[in-house]
């Protein structure tokens, strides 16, 4: 008999519609009572918060890192609830930092326990059965609902309300999920994990847009109260003059600046030389993450200062698939 450990968060897959229709956390997580027909498995069952995942912080996710950080001694899988607006930064954190073989799954629900057409216990019924397939050990954490599996890494929510919001652009779903079994279509590239303490660095992220200029970069150079920043920059990784010479502001005082693309497709990559295309951003010192979008290069750049990485180190941890 396999021994999962669920951890409830909180979000919509645990909270209920009040007769106004709006909807809201509840003192019990209806998920609590859930009963699955599921072969020889034994849930460990956690509420370790009920909260709406817009109040997920940093500091919630160091607490379920260090919650599973040696999970596979105890037990042969894990699945996590979670709210789907920071569902892919918590998986992705946890991606980054444990290195268990075992299953991690994470779900969430689109639409609350007591509304028309639930999503929440299906998905929910849909990760247990993934994290006790025995195809799905060594993959990373995995983000499972709507029938479809998505690394960890590549997900991101596409749609405010659709059931149907998660995929993963560059790669595709990593399976799917039928009536019957569980499908892989590929495995995952080889990735650095890093063990985390803290979460103390303060990194923002900045969206690039036509015109923008670099006065609150320059703003950004001379605080003392930000350890890093992100640029969300246009096409494969690009600025305007004036938000280039900002970018140089924050190099020459020490700050690293990471650019991603703002596309919702496709890797930031050096191509264009000229003062803000990426080539002489890249020369200057700024750091290309390929793969991931702003909020998933925030937690990079976080981890990776946290681990107080050389600047090579911390290059390469970023530029990785």
């Amino acid at each position: 008999m396999k021994k999962i450990l669920v951890l409830h968060t909180g979000g919509t897959i645990a909270m209920h519609a009040a007769e106004d229709g709006d909807v809201e956390v509840g003192s019990e997580n209806p998920l609590n009572q859930a009963q699955f027909d599921l072969p020889a498995v034994d849930l460990d069952i956690e509420n370790i918060f009920n909260i709406p995942s817009e109040h997920i912080k940093p500091e919630h996710m160091l607490t379920l890192y260090k919650r599973l950080e040696h999970a596979d001694q105890d037990y042969d899988g894990v699945v996590i609830t979670h709210g789907t607006d920071t569902l892919e930064e918590t998986s992705f954190f946890l991606d980054k930092t444990l290195g268990l073989s075992i299953p991690v799954v994470m779900t969430g629900a689109m639409r609350s326990s007591n509304e028309l057409g639930s999503d929440g216990l299906y998905n929910f019924q849909s990760a247990l059965r993934v994290a006790i397939d025995p195809e799905s050990s060594n993959r990373g954490v995995m983000v499972v609902l709507n029938d479809e599996i998505h690394a960890a890494r590549f997900v991101t929510k596409t749609h405010a309300t659709n059931v149907a919001t998660f995929a993963s652009p560059i790669s595709g779903p990593m399976g799917m999920i039928t009536k019957r079994q569980i499908i892989f279509f590929y495995d995952l590239p080889h990735t650095m994990h890093y063990p985390i303490a803290d979460v103390t660095k303060k990194i923002p992220v900045m969206k690039a847009y036509a015109g923008m200029d670099g006065q609150i970069l320059s703003l950004f150079a001379e605080s003392e109260h930000i350890d890093g920043i992100i640029i969300e920059a246009l096409g494969a990784g690009n600025l305007g003059e004036d938000a280039a010479r900002g970018v140089q502001e924050l190099l020459d005082n020490a700050i690293p600046v990471v650019i991603v693309s703002r596309s919702f497709n496709g890797i930031a990559e050096p191509v264009y030389d000229y003062l803000g295309g990426g080539i002489q951003l890249e020369k200057s010192g700024a750091i290309f993450a390929r793969a991931v979008n702003g909020q998933k290069a925030r937690l990079k750049l976080l981890i990776g200062l946290e681990n107080g990485l050389s600047q090579e180190a911390l290059t390469d941890f970023l530029h990785e698939f």
